[in-house]
Order: structure tokens, then C-alpha cells, then sequence
């Protein structure tokens, strides 16, 4: 698994519980994520994991045929998402939409959790 001093037990075990293709692609992006920042600490909030750093950062939320890497403040990443992976019209939710591990860009998807963490520090100031 992650790096065991920056993840929780509950996310262990909520991924331990996954169908297997979806345990794949939501290991696949806690590692992503972990790795994106030093400064990220896992939660276990509203039955799926989330990632704070200031305030929330990003979350993975499962389903039975994919996986969603959201961002709460992705209605201000817009700019940043050269690759226009970011799907959703809520008033500051948005998400990326995972079916399969192929699907996972990890230099995009780095970027975008990386430009999430300065939203929350720039906001910090």
C-alpha cells in the first residue's frame, strides 16, 4: 500500500472491500494523489476517501463500474485542465470520471492535485 505514516486504516480497509477492478484503478489513484504532495493528509470523511491540505483538496468516490477522482474546488481548476478531463456542473465540484486503470494519466491527473493543493494555500494566506 501508500506510505503508511500518511494513510489510514479506514481507507485500507474501505479499498480492501472494493470489487477487484475498482480496488485496482482507486490504489492506482491513492498512490497518485499521495504522491502529488507531502503536505496531503488521508481522511476517511462521508464514506469515501478524501484528501485535506488546508481545507479539502480531493476525493476518490466509488461506484460499481468507475471511480471518481473529484476535487472540491474543481470549478477553479477549469483553467488548469489543459487535458479537459474535468466533468461535472455543480456550483464547485468537479471530477474525473475513471472505467479503467488505462484510463488513469498520471502526469494530468498530478497536475491537477498539485494546482488544488495552491488553491488551498493561496486561500490560507
Amino acid at each position: 500500500m501508500a506510505d503508511r505514516v500518511r494513510t489510514v486504516k479506514e481507507v485500507d480497509q474501505f479499498i480492501v472491500d472494493l470489487p477487484n477492478d475498482i480496488q485496482n484503478i482507486t490504489v492506482a489513484l491513492r498512490k497518485i494523489i499521495l504522491h502529488s504532495s507531502p503536505k496531503l493528509r488521508e481522511e476517511f470523511k462521508w464514506s469515501m476517501p478524501n484528501y485535506t491540505y488546508n481545507g479539502l483538496v480531493c476525493y476518490l468516490q466509488t461506484s460499481k463500474n468507475h471511480v471518481n477522482l473529484g476535487f472540491h474546488k474543481g470549478n477553479k481548476l477549469q483553467d488548469k485542465d489543459m487535458n479537459k478531463l474535468l466533468q461535472g456542473t455543480g456550483k464547485t465540484m468537479r471530477h474525473i470520471r475513471i472505467k479503467d486503470t488505462e484510463d488513469i494519466q498520471p502526469k494530468a491527473f498530478t497536475s491537477l492535485i498539485q494546482e488544488a493543493v495552491s488553491l488551498n494555500e493561496d486561500e490560507a494566506i
